[in-house]
């Protein structure tokens, strides 16, 4: 039995993380160790982003968010960005979406990004809109300082224009202000590509989740890497603060 199919008969049905969210680390040094420039490591990124999407969807799950591009992403050269611009907006392909019925949808500083790349996301997003799968978001132009900073703006001008008063602030308000309002917090945070940190990513939303880190570079992760880390979850214990014997 391939080492695919023993995670994948190992997993079991019912406990399938709602939702996962996952940062696509090293791109940069696949391509390297190929001996070619950072953009073909991002374009063979793309690959793992439609295998894991497509198996994820498969299994059951209502929400993958891919770490895609971080607000501190745009110090990188600007014909890095040029090039990650340009894949994004070929890669967003409709077709993957509705064969799988899955939503599409994105969060991050959109005003940031090019106008056509906000253009084909919109369209994709209308596109997709009515389909009743997994939902598929996108971190664009994204980190969780800029995301918190944004919700505390918004708080104190509701609490400023008295649509939002001061003992009503809650740890549930304050998720109610935040991009992900709209979805779960996730069960499951990967990282690939051997670093350990979380890089700005979700950090309010990931006070809980289970972390899941291993040394395989983004291009390379594929269906057998993503059922393993979904094993690997499934034989946690997840007691948010209880003990045991309370669960």
């Amino acid at each position: 039995m391939s080492l695919e199919m023993e995670y994948k008969e190992l997993l079991d049905k019912k406990q399938i993380p709602e939702h996962v969210a996952i940062i696509m680390d090293g791109n940069g040094r696949w391509a390297k160790g190929q001996g070619k420039e950072r953009s073909y490591g991002h374009q063979a990124g793309v690959g793992s982003v439609r295998v894991i999407a497509e198996t994820a969807a498969r299994l059951g799950l209502r929400y993958l968010t891919l770490y895609t591009f971080s607000t501190e992403n745009w110090n990188r050269p600007a014909g890095e960005i040029a090039a990650l611009m340009k894949l994004l907006l070929d890669s967003l392909e409709e077709e993957i979406f509705m064969k799988n019925n899955i939503r599409f949808d994105v969060i991050g500083e959109r005003d940031k990004l090019p106008p056509e790349v906000r253009e084909r996301m919109e369209e994709c997003i209308a596109h997709t809109g009515k389909n009743t799968g997994m939902t598929l978001v996108l971190a664009l132009s994204y980190s969780s300082r800029w995301e918190i900073t944004d919700s505390v703006k918004r708080i104190a001008k509701a609490v400023r224009e008295q649509t939002l008063q001061l003992a009503d602030i809650h740890e549930c308000t304050i998720s109610s202000f935040l991009t992900t309002a709209s979805m779960p917090d996730p069960d499951l945070l990967i990282r690939t590509g051997g670093e350990i940190r979380l890089s700005n990513f979700l950090l309010w939303q990931c006070a809980y989740s289970e972390l899941y880190f291993c040394d395989t570079y983004w291009p390379d992760f594929k269906e057998e890497e993503f059922y393993r880390a979904i094993y690997d979850y499934q034989q946690r214990e997840r007691r948010f603060g209880k003990t045991s014997e309370q669960i």
